[in-house]
């Protein structure tokens, strides 16, 4: 995973929670790089299962809540910076759509070793789309806070319905209405 994902959770976490829930973060987790993360270092996501997790158990908010909450920060603090991959869609539907075969390529490009989430699309209607999220790292509650910061960008009012395909989180299929 991009050091830039855990940069970014901590900067939430300080916002939120102070900078003394960050180092207590840090110090009651078991993590590989000690917490010291770089924005174009990559690192093993059970850091950040590990951070989530405890920040759950320190906050009382539970993980699906957090994840959906930091994708959101995340989007608009972090990917806001690939600004044109916005603009070159139309709306959130289009975005959706460009992610594996446009967006995730020029990833690739920058960061060649990044382990990406293969994201495939089904538009149903002009007002409703399937979007079957796939990856190792379980983290469809990330991808739904993302979905809806998009959906935030474009100004559109959306509903998902999230259904996992495979129990332990690793397919998920989200059915995404405007209304």
């Amino acid at each position: 995973m991009k050091g830039v994902v855990f940069v970014g959770f901590f900067e939430l976490v300080e916002k939120e929670f102070g900078y003394e829930m960050v180092d207590k973060l840090i110090d009651s987790c078991n993590l590989d790089s000690d917490g010291i993360y770089t924005s174009v270092g990559t690192y093993d996501h059970s850091e950040m299962v590990q951070l989530v997790t405890k920040l759950s158990e320190f906050s009382g908010i539970g993980v699906p809540d957090l994840l959906n909450t930091y994708a959101k920060y995340f989007g608009k603090t972090h990917l806001r910076k690939y600004e044109s991959f916005y603009q070159e869609a139309t709306d959130t539907f289009s975005f959706l759509e460009s992610i594996d075969g446009h967006i995730h390529v020029e990833v690739k490009k920058l960061y060649p070793e990044a382990e990406l989430p293969k994201f495939s699309t089904n538009k149903l209607s002009d007002n409703k789309l399937e979007l079957l999220y796939s990856s190792k790292r379980k983290m469809g509650d990330f991808a739904e806070g993302l979905i809806l910061d998009t959906a935030d960008y474009y100004n559109e009012k959306i509903e998902i319905q999230k259904k996992n395909i495979e129990e332990d989180g690793s397919q998920v299929l989200f059915t995404i209405t405007k209304i």
